[in-house]
């Protein structure tokens, strides 16, 4: 009778006081002095805190992390034994890595990786190679041999940046059917048929960025109409509007990263990443030297963004940010001061707040990916 009076009374407070949220577990590519591979810990959004991270797998140079669509493995650019390629991990629930796969690229390391939604290859962007690499996936998810595809000419309108093609980002349009690759050297996002069944990519055309912007990394809107770019070199976000039948991208607008006035005074200043919020209604990007977060609101009709904030990161140099699986926070990896930080999103204005010990130290970060 007493066991069932207590509960009776406890039983309105379960109701009351919501379950507080599993911890999430969250892996960090990286790569510089200090870093000895990929690092993961546990992110709690209920209150921002970190566990300490650790060291989840031991290799060289991970800078960029992916998924499989399965959600139990991930795959890493990264060098082994004078070689650079692609990586590949099946994650154990108590966050450790376990490698089941590895391939070397012949034409130098990988800037970025992307798997494309059949699983059935993946892509990786050679910066200072100037190609695209396609790895085939076998039903494991073992990787076989890459097939190379160079881009050619420079834009030239940057001297020592843009002399030859630098890609930089691999991606998919939402249907799978293209590939997308910004690259830094030639002003262009390089737009790719893609071929599953074989799987295989053929060019298929270009999108024009600004001169001397430098694309970088880019993301579609959500419901696939546009296209944002990053231009790493003017700090700034060109919208095109995307024709899926078509696989054409027209420019249509940019926006500043951050103002003429917020540049001065530093000697290095670059865009790094960008994100679009799951509302579609806020679109995020990195600025490194000026160490910020330009928060943006997207229009929906017209694609034009519209900067609403401009938030410091506590940390230096983010080279990475990432929404965590719910979009309640963004986290901001700073690469020179060894520090992830996570700030709170309004849901209502897009706008980040930074919560006193929202933060963990991880060596040289420059890739934040949540466990699927």
């Amino acid at each position: 009778m007493l066991k069932t009076t207590v509960f009776s009374l406890l039983l309105p407070l379960l109701y009351l006081c919501p379950l507080l949220a599993k911890p999430i577990d969250v892996f960090f590519g990286t790569g510089g002095r200090g870093a000895e591979g990929i690092y993961h810990a546990t992110f709690n959004p209920d209150n921002g805190k970190f566990s300490p991270s650790k060291l989840a797998a031991a290799i060289g140079s991970p800078g960029f992390l992916a998924h499989h669509p399965d959600g139990k493995k991930i795959y890493a650019v990264a060098r082994w034994d004078k070689q650079a390629g692609a990586v590949g991990y099946q994650v154990l629930p108590s966050g450790v890595l376990k490698e089941f796969t590895r391939m070397a690229c012949p034409d130098e390391g990988g800037a970025h990786i992307a798997v494309h939604p059949s699983g059935k290859f993946l892509l990786t962007a050679q910066y200072g190679g100037g190609s695209v690499a396609l790895f085939p996936l076998d039903s494991s998810g073992k990787l076989g041999e890459p097939t190379v595809t160079e881009h050619e000419g420079g834009s030239k309108v940057v001297e020592r940046r843009q002399e030859s093609p630098h890609p930089h980002w691999t991606g998919f349009s939402p249907d799978g059917k293209y590939a997308l690759v910004p690259d830094l050297g030639l002003d262009q996002i390089v737009i790719y048929k893609v071929d599953a069944s074989k799987p295989a990519i053929t060019p298929h055309g270009t999108g024009q960025s600004v001169p001397g912007g430098g694309p970088r990394h880019m993301r579609f809107s959500t419901d696939g109409k546009f296209i944002y770019l990053l231009n790493e070199l003017t700090l700034s976000v060109t919208t095109f509007a995307w024709d899926a039948h078509k696989g054409t991208a027209k420019t249509l607008s940019t926006e500043p990263a951050i103002s003429e006035q917020d540049k001065e005074g530093e000697t290095f200043n670059s865009s790094a990443e960008i994100l679009v919020h799951p509302n579609g209604k806020f679109v995020y990007s990195s600025n490194r030297g000026h160490d910020s977060v330009s928060v943006y609101r997207a229009n929906p009709k017209s694609g034009k963004l519209k900067v609403v904030q401009v938030q410091p990161v506590r940390g230096a140099f983010p080279r990475n940010i990432n929404l965590s699986p719910d979009a309640t926070w963004l986290l901001a990896a700073g690469a020179d001061s060894n520090t992830v930080a996570a700030h709170r999103v309004d849901p209502k204005t897009g706008k980040l707040t930074y919560q006193r010990g929202s933060i963990v130290n991880v060596p040289s970060p420059i890739c934040i990916l949540f466990a699927e």
